[in-house]
Parts: structure tokens; C-alpha cells; sequence
């Protein structure tokens, strides 16, 4: 099989994005695969916009014929960036619309399927997912401004992920370097959709978009996406915060005096120690002691002068 890398162009579609919403703003969808079919349950009202996006992949069939192109074990299982195509044993990327805002509410705990998305951009995310193999949430809910969760496997169909992330990895090139085969073809003959773990379809079976309260996962372990979990957080809910290390409510990104000691940190040796401000001078960090070098210098400098002498 040759795996091509195209310029990836945004698909014109007939159909505006308002229409795509009414015509398909599910809460179930059945993902059809070569290894067993199952069910996901879209979180319409928590994360509007990211499944609105996934539904414009569904209605436009950007994910029909497409593979599972990346799995790692006891993490994640990744798809919907490439198409297969058998007349010509092609594999390329799917077209992709604009990217769609980050809306990081709930936690990338097993089970659930996220979105994925440019390393250091939050809001890059276009038609590629995957699926959280075990409980990421330490992990992915506190990088890249978290990463946003939108649907849970429904019923017993984590066994076909769980399947998937047990296949055999193999790099097959650029882009493809841990992709799951469900087997190898025989020497000689070329990679096939028979190979590949591939997504036949995804399709919409429930337009209710009211979720079962009972399916909804655990809200994301870092509330306010500042990298730091809410529970070693001093500040939950303020981004621009997480240390205060005086206890006086102001944050130490605002708190002039983070150890309210009476000296501005600008001038404080020590801005987060109460208990001293100057440096001393025995300091190995700073103030009047020798150091390693200086030692060995005037060393030097004494078996000069000595031998001089002589």
C-alpha cells in the first residue's frame, strides 16, 4: 500500500452548518468497524461545539473508509485523519474544516473519546479523535489547555477497543509509525483494508440530545486549564493563579511579597521563605564565599610564586 500525503483542502459542502446541527445533532452514533461494531453517546449540550464539528465529519462521510492509524498500548486508540482507498491501494488524509475551540469539561478517563490536536495549540482540533484507552486524566486533562472529551463507548463496546490496542504495532512510514494490523499480508503482496483496522462507517442512530446523567464521566481533574489539578490548586477556578504561598488569598503571580515577610520579592533574597530576605555570606548560592575555581586559582597562583622564589 503507498501512503501519499496530500495538501489537506477544506471540503465545500451543500449543506450549511446550520442544517448539518438540525439534520444531525445526535446523541448516539454507531461506529462500524472491521472488528465489531459500537456505540458513543455525544455530550451535545456539555461540549456544543466539538460535537457539532464531529457531526459535520459524520454528515459530510469524512470517516467512512477510514482507518485506525495510530494505537499505543494502555493509552489511546487514534482515527479519523485518513481515508483507504482499495481501487488504487492509496492511503490519504481526510479534508479538513476549520479547527473548533477547545471545550475541556470533562476528564479523559477509559472510555471516553476526545479530540485530537496540535501540540501547544488548544484550539487546533479538526476531524481526528481518539479514544482513552485506560484513565488519562493525570495526563491529558492537565496538557495543552486539557483535551476535550465529547462522547463515552456505550454498553460492552470498550471490548473492541480494548481489542484494537491489543493488536500487533508496526511503522509503516511517516505519520503511521504505531499502526495496528489486525494481520500481516504475505511477503510480496501490498497492506489492504483486510490489514488495517478500519472504520466502515459512522452513522447516526439517536437524535435525542438529552444525555443519561448516569453516563456522563468525572468533570476534568484542572477546572480552569492551567495545568495544575485542581486539588494542588490555590486557585481552582483562576487560570492565571495556582501558588499562594503566604495563605493571604493573592495569588504569587499578583502578590508582591509571596512570603509576607515585609520585603518585596524584587528585593527579597528569599521570596518565599518568611523566615529570611538576605543572602548570607557563606551562602554556597551567592554572597562572600570562594568558590571551586577561585580556590584552585590561587592555588595556581601560590606554586608560581613559590617556584619563582626558588
Amino acid at each position: 500500500m503507498k501512503f501519499s500525503k496530500t495538501k489537506l483542502l477544506r471540503r465545500s459542502l451543500a449543506l450549511t452548518a446550520a442544517a448539518l446541527i438540525t439534520s444531525a445533532q445526535a446523541t448516539v452514533v454507531h461506529f462500524k468497524t472491521n472488528m465489531g461494531d459500537f456505540d458513543v453517546n455525544l455530550f451535545d449540550s456539555s461540549t456544543p461545539e466539538t460535537v457539532a464539528n464531529f457531526l459535520e465529519y459524520v454528515e459530510a462521510e469524512s470517516y467512512k473508509n477510514s482507518l485506525i492509524h495510530r494505537s499505543v498500548s494502555d493509552f489511546v486508540v487514534q482515527g479519523g485523519g485518513f481515508h483507504y482507498f482499495a481501487a488504487d491501494n492509496t492511503v490519504d488524509a481526510v479534508p479538513v474544516f476549520d479547527p473548533v475551540i477547545n471545550e475541556p469539561v470533562f476528564s479523559n478517563v477509559r472510555g471516553t473519546i476526545a479530540m485530537a490536536k496540535l501540540g501547544g495549540d488548544p484550539d487546533s482540533a479538526t476531524s481526528q479523535w481518539f479514544f482513552n484507552v485506560v484513565d488519562n486524566s493525570a495526563n491529558l486533562d492537565l496538557q495543552n489547555g486539557g483535551f476535550t472529551v465529547f462522547g463515552v463507548v456505550m454498553g460492552n463496546g470498550m471490548e473492541i477497543v480494548d481489542a484494537i490496542n491489543g493488536l500487533t504495532l508496526y511503522n509503516l512510514g511517516e505519520g503511521f509509525t504505531s499502526t495496528p494490523l489486525i494481520s500481516l499480508p504475505a511477503e510480496g503482496d501490498n497492506i489492504t483494508d483486510e490489514h488495517l483496522v478500519m472504520i466502515e462507517s459512522i452513522t447516526v442512530t439517536d437524535n435525542n440530545v438529552d444525555t443519561n446523567l448516569e453516563l456522563l464521566p468525572p468533570v476534568t481533574i484542572d477546572g480552569d486549564h492551567d495545568g495544575y489539578p485542581n486539588d494542588d490548586d490555590a486557585f481552582p477556578e483562576d487560570s492565571s493563579e495556582w501558588l499562594d504561598t503566604d495563605g493571604d488569598g493573592i495569588g504569587n503571580n499578583a502578590d508582591s511579597d509571596d512570603d509576607n515577610d515585609g520585603v518585596a520579592d524584587v528585593d527579597d533574597a528569599y521570596p518565599l521563605d518568611p523566615s529570611k530576605s538576605e543572602r548570607e555570606t557563606n551562602d554556597s548560592s551567592g554572597g562572600g564565599s570562594l568558590s571551586l575555581w577561585a580556590l584552585l586559582g590561587l592555588g595556581l597562583i601560590a606554586r608560581l610564586r613559590t617556584k619563582a622564589n626558588k
